[in-house]
């Protein structure tokens, strides 16, 4: 395992998760009953948000323990559309608040900013063509007959 494989977009997806799982455990929104979290208005958009972070975590997992690229490509296929419905999903719940409740907090913000950095990060992952580390490999040719 290196830590110096991981480039620019998988690391910006990274960070995007860890706002993300910040984002719930702080208020998401305030009403005269309190202040509501993520779990207390937990719905569709919820879901998708956990998906994305989940898609995320594995595309950087995938890319620091993995020799070949298939797997992190597959991956990052999947992160891009997790991560554009989950910024879909943080943009629905910033605009459509719950009943009764008079301001959004800072926890939708920072699911918002994770979910969009989830979406670059993947993409930024798959434009990235670089090839690897390691040298592909190359049989020793046959002996003519």
């Amino acid at each position: 395992m290196s830590l110096r494989r991981p480039r620019a977009g998988e690391l910006l997806a990274a960070a995007g998760a860890a706002l993300v799982i910040v984002s719930l455990l702080e208020p998401w929104y305030e009403g005269p009953a309190g202040k509501l979290d993520a779990w207390d208005t937990f719905g569709p958009a919820m879901l998708l948000l956990l998906a994305a972070t989940a898609a995320a975590i594995a595309l950087t997992l995938s890319t620091v323990t993995e020799h070949s690229v298939a797997l992190p490509v597959a991956i990052g296929v999947w992160s891009v559309l997790l991560g554009l419905l989950a910024v879909i999903a943080a943009a629905v719940r910033l605009l459509e608040r719950p009943q009764h409740t008079t301001a959004v907090c800072v926890g939708a913000w920072l699911a918002l900013a994770g979910a969009v950095a989830i979406l670059v990060g993947a993409w930024l992952a798959l434009r990235d063509e670089r090839p690897s580390r390691y040298r592909p490999a190359a049989p020793d040719p046959r002996p003519q007959p």
